[in-house]
């Protein structure tokens, strides 16, 4: 599946009238941002969602007044004759998923804060009996909730956030996706136990490579015991906009070009309606690879999928080596845009440079590489799946220890009205080969859009992969009825507020369930605390607790202002 092609087969799991997983297309979903006790408000905004072709709707539940809400609305949707499963969220409450798996078709619970308290940073140690005891605590309270999901023919969703990881897990592995993966495991060896087969499992992350690495490890590790359950997959935090759509394109995309994937939520700080769209393009962009020509392709042997390592060259000037990925262009911008590090008519001025696909890499040219060493390779493809062409020329350059940089080329041809398409598709098709660290630089070409935009592109994605900052990234949640402020109109305000500033992360988050801990790799973090109050942090330390919300933006400025002296 690495060069070709094709879905992994998971376990069907039946959610409502639409079955995930097993032969099923690839599920889309969002989640409601109206207070789920606002029964009106909920239905509408669900038909919203519905109606753009959502196939499953997520509210959340705190406590026991909104599962009755939930009843309330899934009886007013089945009236209006929408039998689109609903799903709960939980957190921290198991009565309230117990109560929940009696109302709607499926139920997300978070194993970090199902049985274990909620995370507080702080390190605990345990012995190995001591731990024992933990997880069988988690096996009574699961088991308990797992009957009544049988009972009624509600589906599970076993959903680990990074930001929520218990103090537990962290005590044991860390906050590395080795302990990610195995927060998951935990419930999952309980469900197969008991041979509860009605599960779904997410890993989510605000950083995609996290995200990335974690679901693949949790892949492996499923194989490893014989689990085949489907997947759900979804940056957290992505932002809204473009920074939104790359970051969620990047990430999702990565895997879904993996064969990995059985429904996807692309989570925008926008109106919850507005992801569906992205959601789909995405999943038909690559699904339309299905019937691509067979790629003939062996993965280098120093190649670790699980945990890739950027692949060795010789630095040509400032490209290859140690160096952060270049930027290329076909030609400069307008100059109100960030500008490429060479136009390509550059550098070949400056640099020596040789254009190859992946079956024009013969003896003689491996030779020719060999010798020179100084040669830039512009991989190039027209190939329906591009990734799978790319990767198979950058594995036969490891394979014969070529040390020449390479500059993925890809070229595509959209209305000028479809930024979004070029946003989403580039994303996607360089993501993957920059995640497992198969190039040194990216050029995308499409002269329909404009130059400005395809640069911008460039320079996003290289961010949403995490290897070159190049502009603050605002790390920004979706929204959802727990959220305690206007979340669009703060993030503008945000945004205009600190455009001067350089670049850093800022975690502009609607509650504390995920906000803490998904912003650890945030410079500053904005977190509402209650109704109209606001918390700010830098890193993981909350410097001032609830602050009045028109004070906010101004006392963040002032937090920044006085780090950064």
């Amino acid at each position: 599946m690495y060069f070709n092609y094709q879905r992994r087969l998971t376990n069907e799991v039946t959610i409502g009238y639409k079955p995930l997983g097993g032969h099923n297309a690839i599920r889309l979903q969002s989640m409601t941002t109206t207070p789920t006790t606002d029964v009106d408000a909920s239905v509408a905004q669900c038909q919203r969602i519905i109606r753009a072709g959502a196939d499953y709707v997520r509210l959340t539940a705190q406590g026991l007044r909104e599962v009755e809400a939930l009843r309330s609305i899934k009886q007013q949707l089945r009236e209006k004759s929408i039998l689109t499963p609903l799903v709960a969220d939980i957190h921290f409450n198991p009565h309230v998923a117990d109560a929940a798996a009696t109302v709607v078709e499926k139920v997300r619970i978070n194993p970090g804060n199902y049985v274990d308290t909620a995370r507080q940073f702080k390190h605990l140690e345990y012995t190995d009996e001591e731990y024992a005891a933990e997880l069988q605590k988690i096996r009574q309270r699961l088991t308990a909730f797992l009957d009544i999901c049988r009972a009624n023919n509600t589906a599970v969703r076993i959903g680990v956030n990074h930001g929520s990881l218990s103090d537990r897990i962290m005590s044991r592995y860390g906050d590395t996706p080795r302990g990610i993966v195995e927060s998951c495991m935990e419930f999952l060896r309980v469900c197969k136990e008991v041979d509860f087969n009605n599960v779904v499992l997410s890993i989510k992350a605000s950083e995609p490579a996290v995200m990335v690495r974690s679901v693949r490890l949790l892949v492996n590790e499923m194989n490893k015991e014989d689990m085949h359950y489907p997947l759900h997959l979804g940056v957290t935090e992505a932002g809204e906009g473009t920074d939104g759509r790359i970051v969620s394109a990047a990430g999702i995309g990565t895997l879904l070009a993996d064969g990995l994937g059985d429904t996807i939520r692309v989570s925008l700080s926008e109106e919850p309606e507005r992801e569906i769209p992205v959601a789909r393009k995405l999943c038909d962009y690559i699904a339309n690879r299905r019937k691509h020509n067979i790629i003939r392709a062996t993965m280098a042997d120093n190649f670790d999928y699980l945990d890739p390592q950027r692949r060795p060259t010789t630095a040509v000037g400032n490209i290859g080596g140690s160096n952060v990925p270049v930027v290329i262009s076909d030609r400069a911008g307008s100059g109100r845009t960030r500008q490429s590090d060479y136009t390509f008519t550059q550098l070949c001025e400056k640099h020596k440079v040789m254009k190859l696909q992946y079956e024009q890499l013969t003896k003689d040219v491996v030779s020719t590489l060999r010798k020179n060493p100084d040669i830039i390779v512009i991989g190039e493809t027209n190939h329906l799946n591009r990734v799978g062409h790319l990767r198979a020329l950058a594995h036969t350059m490891m394979i014969n220890n070529l040390k020449n940089p390479l500059i993925i080329h890809l070229e595509y041809s959209h209305n000028p009205n479809t930024i979004e398409d070029h946003q989403i598709e580039a994303s996607a098709d360089a993501a993957p080969l920059l995640f497992d660290g198969l190039c040194d630089g990216l050029w995308l070409s499409d002269f329909s859009v404009g130059e400005d935009t395809v640069i911008e592109t460039s320079f996003g994605i290289l961010q949403a992969v995490g290897q070159r900052l190049s502009s603050t990234r605002y790390i920004s949640c979706p929204g959802c009825g727990r959220t305690l402020y206007d979340l669009q109109s703060t993030i503008k305000r945000i945004k205009s507020a600190t455009t001067h500033l350089p670049p850093m992360k800022i975690a502009i988050m609607g509650c504390i369930v995920n906000g803490p801990g998904e912003m650890a790799d945030a410079d500053y973090g904005y977190v509402g605390a209650a109704r109209g109050k606001i918390s700010l942090y830098k890193g993981k330390q909350c410097i001032e607790k609830n602050i009045p919300e028109e004070q906010a933006v101004e006392k963040l400025l002032e937090l920044i202002s006085t780090q950064s002296r």
